[in-house]
């Protein structure tokens, strides 16, 4: 037997070290070459690491969510027989853009069986099937196999729930999935009629993309005075426009308010160039950009995500629609390189049908503004002494307060508002 211990190679310049943001194997787990052992994280990007040689996991450096060092051990893999070491020197590894990182570095030690029988044993809490599980019977002889904790067995029996119709999202049933069955399952059969359940208390350990957001957002507040500013806007001819272009889009795609809105950021911020910028706080010096690099918030399944419009103001209202498409989806399937994840030079933020009344966005720092429309009303207005029904909805702005003054940001929403309300402004050169 030959035992290799697989360290954190270096994957990017400057990084020191990495988070474990997924495990797709455990101790115990025989792996083929190039087989995936965990996702790390880094300030760059996302990498996924592979197996350099096939075997038996027997060690690994800790749980998700844990800090790892450049250099120090990821994973120890149990291999038999002799393995080539030269056929592994040129290993590399690939962020999530697909450029190759850097080389990794591979030990080989003498293994002894002793070492790793504390690593085989069985974990108390260990997902068991039904079949080895003594304190649970099958509420019915048709019960197939289920795998779960004993924890969740437990919580399980004391509901009066069958573990076989709840629906495991992974390879065995786990809280989240009972929690999921009581909330939102048939419901009959663990709770009186016309007794809601009480969820027990969960502890979610912050990780990954959501501890990136929560770092990220303290230092914006921790670093940035903000203020923000709110104006309502009658959207009605615009939204009258938007009506009739995808009236006779033909293939073209669908448009929403967001292109037609980004035209108009593009259109009123060359007389605003201290909203389309970055401030460095360390050197005292802000980069005022000539193209807009619109950073577009996204919600997906791992937190908020950034994606950016690359020279927004180069494209039309429908090459917008088509980017923003096609960046919102690679977001949320997890696909978006990092390059289309940095760079922005202005975000804009959006809840969609959710939009509430009036939002106060937090900036994504560097940038020094953040723009939030929010929904769109229909509301009475008196139009020259006649009460007319008309589609108002409020604009936020937040900015950062030692490089934005109030008058600019009010003077910029009032630009922005007349391109908005003067739909025709858009088109015009």
């Amino acid at each position: 037997m030959t035992k290799f211990i697989f360290n954190l190679p270096d994957i990017g310049e400057g990084i020191a070290e990495a988070e474990i943001v997924k495990w797709h194997i455990k101790v115990g787990d025989v792996v083929a070459e190039d087989d995936q052992l965990a996702d790390v994280m880094t300030d760059k990007a996302t990498v996924e690491m592979e197996a350099p040689v096939s075997g038996k996991i027997t060690a690994i450096a800790g749980e998700e969510g844990d800090i790892v060092s450049i250099g120090s051990m990821l994973v120890e893999i149990e291999v038999e027989g002799d393995v080539d070491l030269e056929e592994l020197e040129d290993l590399e590894v690939a962020d999530d853009s697909g450029e190759k990182v850097q080389d990794t570095e591979i030990k080989e030690e003498d293994s002894d069986p002793d070492d790793h029988a504390e690593a085989e044993k069985k974990s108390e809490e260990a997902p068991v099937s039904d079949e080895e599980a003594s304190d649970v019977k099958p509420s019915h002889e048709a019960s197939q196999k289920v795998l779960a904790t004993p924890a969740v067995r437990k919580r399980a029996r004391d509901l009066g729930v069958d573990l076989s119709q709840v629906k495991a999202q992974g390879d065995h049933i786990r809280h989240s999935d009972l929690d999921a069955y009581l909330n939102y399952g048939s419901g009959e059969g663990y709770r009186p009629s016309g007794v809601s359940h009480k969820r027990e208390d969960e502890t979610i350990k912050v990780i990954g993309m959501r501890r990136k957001i929560a770092q990220n957002m303290a230092e914006s507040k921790r670093n940035i005075p903000h203020f923000s500013y709110v104006d309502e806007i009658d959207m009605t001819e615009l939204e009258d426009m938007r009506a009739d272009l995808n009236a006779n889009r033909g293939e073209r795609p669908k448009l929403t308010m967001l292109p037609l809105m980004i035209v108009a950021i593009c259109k009123s911020l060359p007389q605003y160039p201290m909203l389309n910028a970055i401030y460095d706080d360390e050197a005292g010096v802000v980069t005022r950009h000539g193209a807009v690099h619109l950073g577009m918030a996204t919600q997906t399944d791992q937190g908020l995500m950034v994606p950016v419009l690359r020279n927004a103001q180069d494209m039309n209202i429908w090459q917008l629609a088509s980017e923003i498409s096609r960046l919102a989806a690679s977001a949320r399937d997890g696909t978006a390189k990092a390059s289309e994840l940095s760079g922005s030079t202005l975000t804009l933020t959006s809840l969609g049908p959710l939009g509430g009344i009036a939002t106060t966005p937090v900036i994504n720092r560097p940038e020094v503004a953040i723009i939030g429309p929010n929904k769109i009303v229909e509301r009475p207005m008196i139009i020259d002494g006649e009460l007319q029904a008309r589609k108002l909805m409020n604009l936020s702005i937040s900015c950062d307060h030692r490089v934005v003054d109030g008058y600019d940001a009010a003077s910029y929403v009032q630009a922005l508002k007349h391109f908005l309300e003067t739909p025709v402004l858009l088109f015009a050169d």
